[in-house]
């Protein structure tokens, strides 16, 4: 649940689903209270009317039949009876149902409103409405009125709230919550899956584009500004492309070019009769030959036409510490990953051959261990060297660049075997890590996910 509202698509939702609640529970309040103050203005109307012909009618009874006659014309909500000699305390001024009453019966008839309301005002009545979201009280007129009949017989008027509009169970609103919830949850998501579709689309060509830059463009689909998005990374895909084409082929037109000087150079300084002269002469040119090498090699580690293909690491892992084996080299191998990858058997096994020459070289001994962890392989190859000190061991990385101490030209090499092996695992969606080990040696991690069908 956190991994899905921390995406896009979980932020939209939920931003759709909390905006359209509240603005339904909103409405619903409204309408609510314009309901209430439409029942309560007609009521109160009502309640005019009744109390006019119920007056009017009492004062033709005679005064001895009253109290029986009251008993049998009193409704809910309006209550008149005989209060001879206790008239109650007076307002100090008339309410609005009051003088509404007065006006109709005329001035014959005294009415005033009295301090003391009836009991039932002080409970409220709770009347329910749609959902069941929201309970509102009473508001319309709850009160008492002392009226004066023109034969000066004194009557008290008592204006009650209504009894309530529902039965003793209440409506069971629950499966009525329930579908609007899922039905607004529903459309929410649609719409937070059309809003984000095309923006995980272009980044899973982002990262396609790490991988492989011959990747199919993107289809240009969808709203205009999806469309226009889409195209310009096409059209930057494209460029990088051609960039990295012509650098390639550039690099491969000098080293072409450089092998035929170089080659003369190598068959003159066989006439070198000083021979401590001519074996100088000959390891600086075979080092240039070197560098003119692993530089093509670096160039083409960004390059990606090799095809992707399904690998068994465990296979690869074998061959590549059986070759070094078999070429004089320390190696050992440890572990099993049991797990497959999608990638460029060419690129890994050179990435795999540069890390081991390097522990190699520098430290004597490689152990290479490979475990699997978090659904990523985890290759670890560790020497016997005296590591690298803390603050070289980011700039490692860089093209050619060397650690003085330990690691100086004399023992070979360009400085270029870890940039390429970083370009390789990055275009797999790894990563390569060095950390100096706590018994000795530098431990190189190499981090490569696992193929997942689908993904």
């Amino acid at each position: 649940m956190r991994a899905f509202l921390g995406s896009m698509t979980g932020r939209v939702f939920a931003t759709l689903l909390l905006g359209i609640l509240l603005t339904a529970a909103l409405t619903q309040l409204l309408a609510d209270a314009e309901r209430q103050r439409v029942i309560e203005t007609y009521r109160d109307q009502h309640l005019l009317d009744r109390a006019e012909q119920l007056i009017m009618a009492t004062e033709i009874v005679p005064e001895s039949a009253r109290p029986s006659y009251l008993d049998i014309a009193n409704r809910p909500g309006l209550l008149l009876k005989d209060v001879a000699g206790a008239a109650g305390i007076p307002a100090p001024a008339q309410s609005a149902f009051a003088r509404q009453l007065a006006a109709r019966l005329g001035p014959r008839y005294e009415l005033r409103s009295l301090v003391e309301r009836p009991e039932q005002c002080g409970i409220g009545y709770e009347q329910p409405v749609v959902f069941g979201l929201l309970s509102m009280t009473w508001r319309g007129t709850c009160e008492n009125i002392s009226v004066r009949l023109r034969d000066g017989d004194e009557l008290r008027l008592s204006v009650l709230p209504p009894r309530s509009v529902t039965g003793p169970e209440r409506t069971d609103y629950t499966t009525a919550i329930a579908l609007l919830l899922l039905s607004v949850a529903f459309l929410a998501y649609l719409v937070a899956r059309m809003t984000t579709r095309p923006l995980k689309q272009l980044a899973q060509a982002a990262k396609n584009l790490g991988n492989d830059i011959n990747h199919p463009p993107l289809d240009l689909t969808g709203a205009d500004e999806i469309r226009q998005a889409s195209a310009a990374f096409n059209a930057m895909q494209a460029r990088i492309r051609q960039y990295i084409f012509q650098r390639t082929q550039m690099l491969a037109a000098i080293t072409h070019d450089l092998q035929t000087p170089l080659t003369r150079l190598r068959l003159r300084l066989e006439k070198v009769n000083e021979p401590d002269l001519q074996e100088r002469l000959i390891g600086d040119l075979s080092a240039m030959q070197q560098m003119v090498r692993e530089g093509l090699d670096l160039a083409r580690s960004m390059d990606t036409t090799e095809t992707m293909q399904m690998l068994d690491l465990d296979s690869l892992l074998d061959s590549v510490c059986a070759d070094a084996a078999d070429a004089q080299q320390r190696v050992s191998l440890s572990g099993h990953a049991g797990m497959a990858l999608l990638g460029r058997p060419l690129d890994l096994r050179r990435c795999l051959v540069n890390l081991i020459d390097n522990a190699v070289k520098y430290g004597h001994a490689a152990k290479v261990t490979v475990d699997r962890i978090n659904g990523a392989a985890r290759i670890r190859i560790r020497d016997a060297g005296p590591g690298i000190p803390e603050a070289e061991l980011a700039r490692v990385f860089d093209p050619f660049y060397r650690v003085e101490t330990s690691r100086s030209r004399e023992s070979g090499g360009t400085g270029l075997g870890l940039t390429i092996a970083r370009n390789i695992a990055e275009q797999h969606g790894g990563s390569i890590a060095l950390a100096n080990h706590p018994e000795g040696g530098l431990e190189v991690t190499l981090m490569l996910p696992e193929y997942y069908p689908g993904k």
